[in-house]
């Protein structure tokens, strides 16, 4: 049996996408864009990805290896500023167990032609069962793949 514990963590991620804020905002608030980027890995097995974006909106995600366990994210937009602010509380699964409960900002500023990105995140994390150093690597990993899809956005356009 796990003896039950909490372990508090905040961490800040920066990153600089060469899109306006604009741009970035939107792969945030386009369940279509969001599911691209906001995704588990290629060999996940996955269940649709739900999108409600708007203050008191939730979000949904859930997914994971063959045979388990599922990774579910379920969040509560509680701020929205367009293009410059994003915030909002989310829980972790895995399978039934919540590992997790966070707070998350998501400033965007203006940094040249592009967009400087903060997200800073306040999390609760039960049990053991997830360090808070795997939370922010794979935050940081999802930031990469919204660059990547920054950048695929950026190449289509100009094939305009």
């Amino acid at each position: 049996m796990i003896e039950p514990s909490i372990e508090h963590s905040s961490f800040t991620l920066e990153r600089h996408y060469e899109a306006p804020p604009g741009r970035v905002f939107a792969a945030w608030a386009d369940p279509t864009v969001k599911a691209r980027w906001f995704s588990g890995p290629d060999d996940w097995e996955s269940a649709p990805h739900e999108l409600d974006f708007r203050i008191g909106g939730r979000e949904v995600s859930s997914g994971g290896p063959p045979g388990g366990p599922v990774h579910t994210y379920r969040a509560v937009y509680w701020d929205l500023v367009p293009n410059e602010r994003i915030v909002y509380t989310y829980e972790m699964l895995l399978d039934q167990t919540r590992v997790s409960v966070s707070l998350v900002t998501v400033e965007l500023k203006p940094a040249g032609q592009g967009t400087l990105l903060i997200l800073t995140e306040h999390g609760a994390f039960f049990d053991g069962i997830e360090p808070p150093a795997r939370r922010a690597q794979g935050t940081g990993s999802l930031l990469e793949a919204l660059a990547a899809e920054l950048q695929v956005q950026a190449t289509d356009s100009s094939l305009d």
